[in-house]
């Protein structure tokens, strides 16, 4: 199956844990729209020159959320880069037997695009076992 549709994110900085730590920490707030429904949760760290707008994250983010009709919650794992001028390499992945209520054994991938008013929006690949 291949859903897709808009999202809102908050993300706001966390204090970094580690000291002399050269990385910053953000937590995620997000609500999906569309197909897939519902709010999410997660932390992500990031790391590189903030002012050329390169660098590199890895985020863990828990979402809760109504998926084409079936409730329950999943991870989702995210790691990639930017690169100044605007190049944006992510991958992002259902975390293995995360999916809990209607979306147990959820697998899949995600995308993330961006509108030309810098609004988002998601692509989500995903399969459910036969019968669930």
């Amino acid at each position: 199956m291949r859903i897709t549709g808009p999202f809102d994110v908050k993300v706001t900085p966390e204090t970094v844990s580690l000291p002399n730590a050269e990385h910053g920490r953000l937590s995620l707030n997000k609500h999906y729209h569309g197909p897939l429904e519902g709010p999410s949760v997660g932390e992500m760290l990031s790391g590189g020159d903030p002012k050329s707008g390169t660098g590199g994250y890895v985020a863990m983010e828990t979402v809760t959320a109504t998926l084409d009709g079936r409730n329950g919650s999943f991870q989702l794992m995210h790691w990639g880069t930017m690169h100044s001028g605007g190049g944006f390499d992510v991958r992002i992945e259902v975390v293995p037997a995360s999916g809990t209520g209607d979306l147990k054994g959820l697998t899949g991938t995600m995308k993330i695009e961006f509108g030309p008013k810098g609004e988002h929006g998601y692509v989500l690949e995903y399969e459910l076992p036969a019968g669930e």
